[in-house]
């Protein structure tokens, strides 16, 4: 039941707050994965919208679908195993495929209107224009990004470049409370991602607010914003129930 999908206009917009902020929001057999920025402790929670491209099956005849989507998620550390990944708030999904996680599997996804208007300088190798909007109940969505050329990755916190790539873009387990309240786990893979650093000139995530885990100023100013025009993800299916 493998997934193959290419994702395009991806991007993940991370921030660094007060770890308080996620008190009670998994079982205890996780903790956050924090860091020390300017002498203070942080966790980080990121927002990753992109567009799923020929979501197929990677090993049957299938129909491709293509699909906006934006996960929202915490890094975190499972301490049976000290591997470090990611707990999933929930995903937003604009097609009627979602009937498929949420009653077969009772992920924690919520239908949403994605809209993306993006342009990208093939040339320049940048985005000239990034937006993209989300209607929905559970996590309203306006972001807006912007792209210079040759911009570093800067990434606070980390002793190095490429320890915060792999930190932030190399998690490859994520868990997550389902409908039903039992605790469920997916994995996915990719290959190294070849990101770029972009900027917020916008942002508002209803959910981050809602929650109380970023305010809406705070959503200005990101830790890192990581983009890519397009690549190649592998999810391994069908999720599992932890027992």
């Amino acid at each position: 039941m493998d997934v193959l999908c290419k994702l395009q206009h991806f991007a993940i917009i991370t921030y660094a707050v007060d770890p308080s902020r996620f008190a009670g929001m998994f079982p205890a057999r996780f903790k956050l994965d924090t860091l020390q920025i300017n002498d203070e402790e942080k966790a980080l929670i990121s927002v990753v919208p992109f567009i799923d491209v020929d979501f197929t099956s990677a090993v049957y005849p299938f129909p491709k679908f293509t699909m906006g989507q934006t996960n929202y998620r915490i890094y975190i550390i499972d301490k049976q195993t000290n591997e470090r990944c990611v707990w999933f708030l929930g995903t937003t999904l604009d097609s009627c495929t979602l009937a498929v996680p949420r009653l077969l599997w009772n992920l924690p996804w919520y239908p949403g209107k994605v809209k993306f208007d993006c342009a990208f300088d093939e040339t320049e190798q940048i985005y000239r224009k990034y937006k993209m909007t989300t209607e929905a109940a559970w996590a309203p969505v306006s972001v807006e990004l912007t792209q210079s050329k040759d911009a570093k990755i800067e990434l606070l916190g980390f002793p190095d470049t490429q320890t915060g790539l792999v930190y932030l873009t190399h998690p490859l387990a994520g868990f997550y409370y389902r409908h039903d309240g039992k605790l469920g786990t997916y994995r996915v893979w990719h290959k190294q991602l070849e990101v770029a650093s972009a900027n917020v000139n916008l942002a508002r995530f209803g959910l981050l607010s809602r929650l109380g885990l970023v305010t809406e100023k705070e959503q200005q100013l990101p830790h890192s914003v990581l983009i890519e025009p397009t690549n190649e993800f592998t999810i391994y299916l069908p999720p599992k129930v932890v027992k």
